[in-house]
């Protein structure tokens, strides 16, 4: 059976016009003699769309019970079983209510897919999951159903119903879409001018973007390789060199002159992975890219040129920019540069070749010598000693063997030098040898004539082979040197990359192995002050001990001095480095680079996260403090006016309760002014506690006394206090505090029963448990109690702001204490206060 098809119409927001777009197509195709029904159309109370659903056969709604309410789903085993050309499904991106098959809409809609009906439906730009994050940043709204976008590239057909943000906030103004009453706040929230525009524009780019891709599915079926200019992409081909910084801007601001273009940087490397460019000016044009909005990408090739092309043909290009060679034109007649090869192969693709300040200086680009100094002279001694030692021995025996021979131990001298040397010394060695075998071994000896012509033949043949030989030995050792040196620089890089991934303080790391691969004496990574740029460099890290972080970097002769973003600088002393390992410098810069970005990242999200919490502190200190404070003060004003109210006469046991009433009240604003008073001068650090050995029993009696709230101690209905002999180091005024903020929470919620309060010393501590018997706190909110602004558990709602525990907290803290919340035995939650012991009891 063939899978049916899916057509999607996608809208920008609710309300233009998505739902009678589908119902339109319905009635156009029922008209036809299609057998179209209805298995989802949700009207919204617009009586329009309801209208438009008449006429059309309905299958009936699935309904199920969710917490008392019934829901209506749509019935995926109805539908198949009536099984219609072409069924409508409304909101694709639907969550079904629980209990359902399937758990999302779209989910149902591939069932039916799967039965061979084909399906029309609808869904918001805001709904794809890819998008979510980007309408939320722009409405404020988190949208909770989600649609993959797979689901909707996977449609045939994806229609846009577009509509101008201003006719939409007319249709909304008109009743068209909401209910009078929500369409105020409708207007002024979401379906802003600005949100709407920038929602039009995510859904118009999005399904530009899958025409593109289907474009490019056309294309590549018909095997169509010229490219369409269906929307500018621009190329910008990067070397690697200084010139990419060029290159990259006249790319975009050729991209900028047309609406939707495309800005791609491409890099090309070898085919054989030994890239030589540098690392550093490689990230510095791919973080550019990214600025100027475009994308970056690396490209593998034999030929620059060829990759380039290919690339750009790939992905349907309309204009390449290349830089000008920076050869001379002698070396541009001996070998076409990439930029020639680029122009001559575009075909239908417009090449734009700009200059640059490198261009035709005649400084090309090289690969580092990779041969040392001693391999050089090696090559040399053998190219001219060698030479000599072989013709004395060779002219001292010459009776007892012939021409060919000679020839071959030639060839293998010159072979030898260019293993040893490099190419020039088998050059010359090459050379060299055809002149003495010329001198000593052909007739007429002596002479530079030869009488022979087979033996002519045979030396121009020596030559030839041998200078061939030379350059294939000389590059395969080339090859050879730099495929070690790349494996040594990969095996180096990886390593440090894990080791940078694992260590807590990367730079200091990153530095050491710096100094250790590069073997330098000193490395120091130096930065501006607070980012000024102008400002001496102070050390940010080094391999120094002497020179501490945050001082001032010391005048040194520098053999390294690298340069980073934002004015930081690489530095090394120590013996020059060979110029093959430039690479694996650029790499430890670039590091250090990304580093210092990821620290200036960490320190700006500390910041806004000290903001945020900053501000939800404050936003929970209104929400929480105004009930509390209104609470009273209500209280008071009440007590008071009716106190001064003319002609209410009350008498004496009346006026002392309303007293009592005003009293009570403001105990209780002054307690919660206490707290936060408290709360913020903790926070604040403005706290500083005393030293003293206080007598504790004497403390929780005189805690005890001053709350006022429970009975006496010993009392049934009160407090209960049981009490060692002990001392502790506090602070007597702290310490008075913090206990009646504890013993007055659990009374508070002790639910009439006795709280019980003991103290003893459990080794050089001395702990105060304070248990009460009311429901307790669950095990996972124990600590949470202890938060400013938490009333958990067992805290009846809107009683108390919830600062007493901060507040104790705070106060055992500053003392040298600690404070922990235990399940009382029996039921209830004990406050368990561990605090310094003194060696004697007070006086």
């Amino acid at each position: 059976m063939a899978r049916g098809q899916l057509r999607i119409y996608l809208g920008a927001a609710p309300g233009v016009g998505k739902t009678v777009a589908m119902l339109d197509e319905a009635h156009r195709r029922l008209a036809r003699g299609t057998d179209v029904v209805v298995g989802f159309v949700e009207t919204h109370g617009r009586s329009h769309t309801a209208h438009m659903v008449h006429g059309l056969e309905v299958v009936p709604r699935r309904t199920v019970t969710h917490r008392g309410t019934t829901l209506e789903e749509l019935d995926t085993a109805a539908v198949i079983a009536r099984r219609p050309r072409v069924v409508l499904v409304d909101e694709l991106a639907h969550t079904n209510a629980p209990g359902s098959p399937h758990e999302k809409r779209w989910q149902d809609v591939d069932e039916i897919l799967d039965a061979g009906i084909d399906v029309l439906s609808t869904v918001n730009i805001q709904h794809l999951e890819s998008l979510n994050d980007v309408t939320h940043s722009i409405t404020g709204v988190r949208q909770r159903e989600t649609v993959p976008d797979q689901v909707v590239r996977r449609a045939e057909q994806v229609e846009l119903v577009d509509m101008t943000p201003e006719a939409l906030r007319r249709r909304m103004a008109h009743g068209n879409v909401y209910r009078p009453e929500k369409v105020d706040a409708a207007l002024a929230n979401y379906f802003r001018v600005g949100n709407l525009s920038a929602l039009r524009e995510l859904a118009l780019l999005w399904l530009a973007d899958r025409v593109d891709e289907a474009l490019e599915r056309y294309r590549a079926d018909q095997g169509i390789a010229a490219p369409w200019p269906t929307r500018e992409r621009v190329v910008v081909a990067l070397s690697g060199g200084p010139e990419g910084e060029t290159l990259l801007r006249r790319g975009a601001r050729i991209v900028s002159r047309a609406a939707g273009g495309d800005l791609i940087a491409v890099h090309v490397v070898a085919a054989d992975g030994l890239a030589t460019d540098d690392l550093a000016e490689v990230e510095r044009l791919r973080r550019l890219t990214t600025e100027l909005g475009g994308e970056f990408q690396t490209v593998t090739g034999e030929s620059r040129a060829e990759a380039i092309l290919d690339y750009a043909r790939g992905i349907n290009a309309t204009q390449v920019v290349v830089g000008v060679s920076r050869r001379s034109r002698w070396h541009e007649v001996l070998r076409p540069s990439v930029a020639s090869a680029v122009a001559d192969g575009s075909g239908d693709i417009d090449v734009h070749l700009v200059t640059h300040e490198e261009a035709g200086g005649g400084r090309r680009a090289r690969a580092p010598g990779l041969l040392s100094p001693g391999r050089l002279a090696l090559g040399w001694t053998l190219a001219t000693v060698g030479i000599v030692v072989l013709s004395v021995i060779l002219v001292a025996t010459q009776e007892s063997h012939q021409l060919s021979l000679e020839v071959q131990l030639y060839l293998a001298l010159t072979i030898g030098c260019a293993l040893a040397g490099g190419i020039w010394p088998a050059l010359f060695c090459a050379v060299a040898s055809s002149l003495v075998i010329n001198w000593f071994f052909t007739e007429p000896r002596h002479t530079l004539t030869i009488d022979h012509p087979p033996n002519a033949l045979a030396l121009l043949v020596f030559v030839l082979v041998a200078i061939a030989v030379s350059s294939v030995v000389h590059v395969a050792a080339r090859r050879t040197e730099q495929a070690i040196a790349a494996q040594r620089e990969s095996e180096a890089l990886a390593s440090l990359s894990r080791d940078l991934l694992a260590d807590p303080a990367p730079v200091p790391t990153l530095l050491n192995r710096a100094r250790t691969a590069l073997d330098m004496d000193v490395v120091v990574l130096a930065c501006p002050p607070d980012g000024a740029l102008d400002a001496p460099l102070h050390v940010r890290a080094s391999t120094d001990p002497d020179l501490l972080p945050g001082s001032a970097l010391p005048a040194r002769n520098w053999t390294i001095d690298e340069s980073l973003e934002d004015g930081a600088r690489l530095l090394m002393a120590g013996p020059p480095p060979p110029a093959g390992t430039r690479r694996l410098l650029s790499a430890f810069a670039a590091h250090a680079t990304v580093l210092l970005g990821r620290e200036r990242l960490m320190a700006a999200e500390r910041v806004a996260s000290g903001l945020a919490r900053d501000n939800a502190a404050r936003t929970t200190l209104l929400a929480a403090v105004s009930h509390d404070l209104r609470t009273p003060l209500a209280s008071i004003k009440a007590g008071v006016s009716m106190l001064r109210q003319p002609g209410v006469t009350l008498d004496a046991s009346d006026e002392g309760e309303l007293l009592e009433s005003i009293e009570e009240s403001a105990d209780r604003l002054d307690a919660l002014i206490g707290n936060l008073l408290d709360l913020s001068r903790l926070q604040t650090g403005a706290v500083r506690a005393r030293r003293d050995v206080v007598d504790l029993g004497a403390a929780v009696e005189a805690a005890v006394q001053g709350i006022g709230a429970g009975g006496q101690p010993g009392s049934p209905e009160g407090i209960e206090v049981d009490l060692d002999d002990v001392a502790a180091v506090a602070d007597l005024g702290l310490l008075d505090r913090l206990l009646a903020n504890v013993v007055e929470n659990a009374v508070r919620h002790s639910g009439g029963a006795p709280v019980r309060i003991t103290a003893g010393a459990v080794g050089d501590r001395v702990e105060v448990r304070v248990a009460d018997r009311g429901p307790g706190v669950p095990e996972p909110d124990k600590e949470r109690i202890f938060a400013a602004f938490q009333r958990v558990g067992d805290t009846p709602k809107g009683e108390g702001v919830g600062l007493g525990l901060a507040v104790a907290r705070g106060l055992t803290e500053v003392m040298g204490g600690s404070r922990t919340a235990e399940d009382t035995p029996g039921g209830g939650l004990t406050m368990v206060l561990s605090l310094p012991r003194a060696d004697g009891i007070a006086p």
